[in-house]
């Protein structure tokens, strides 16, 4: 996540800097040097950004679950955690999906994949989404 992006969901969860580092519970200096830039957006708070702006898209609109969207065979589906825990809004939060037929190694590699997916890209700010 880049500093763009960063910017674009604090405005989407229609919160202050104040605010947002109270909901991150972080300082405030964190969250301007995330929006300047300077500091690279630790992978835990982009974590925490994404799922609370999930959360809130999810309020106010349907989802249909990943396997739904992306038509996952019923063997891939069994194995994976998202189906396990039904949460197929959230598969691009848990680490050990099964997306394109295997299992991710790391965030960074997990977000290079979910990034692409109709599961996420709502989420995601068209301009903002160049970051991978």
């Amino acid at each position: 996540m880049d500093n763009k992006e960063f910017l674009y969901f604090r405005k989407k969860l229609s919160k202050t800097q104040r605010q947002m580092a109270q909901l991150l519970g972080t300082s405030i200096k964190a969250i301007h040097s995330y929006e300047q830039g300077w500091r690279k957006v630790a992978v835990h708070v982009e974590r925490q950004v994404l799922f609370l702006v999930s959360m809130k898209q999810r309020a106010s609109k349907g989802h249909k679950p990943c396997w739904a969207i992306i038509k996952c065979p019923l063997e891939r589906k069994k194995r994976c955690p998202a189906w396990e825990f039904q949460a197929g809004h959230l598969c691009w939060f848990i680490n050990g999906t099964i997306c394109e037929g295997t299992v991710q190694g790391d965030w960074n590699e997990k977000m290079r994949i979910c990034r692409r997916c109709d599961v996420l890209q709502p989420l995601l700010d068209p301009e903002a989404s160049h970051s991978l």
